[in-house]
């Protein structure tokens, strides 16, 4: 049996998150990985505002200040 805690996800390569401007759903395509071998895709689907909370917090964790376009990797 597979315990989760050996899971975990990344952006899928070569995919972009995509955003409905009728629902305001924001999906972002993930690669599901046990270890480092793939086993399969899932989408993570967000409100606008779950968006835009998680962008700020991976800002912030990177060095930016949270605004948008803030602590952006080159």
């Amino acid at each position: 049996m597979t315990t989760v805690d050996r899971w975990h996800a990344s952006p899928a390569r070569q995919a972009s998150a995509t955003a409905d401007s009728g629902t305001g759903e924001v999906r972002v395509p993930l690669a599901l990985f046990q270890f480092d071998q793939l086993k399969g895709t899932a989408e993570l689907v967000l409100t606008r505002l779950e968006a835009v909370e998680l962008y700020t917090a991976l800002a912030r964790m990177l060095g930016g200040t949270g605004r948008a376009g803030a602590g952006r990797l080159a």
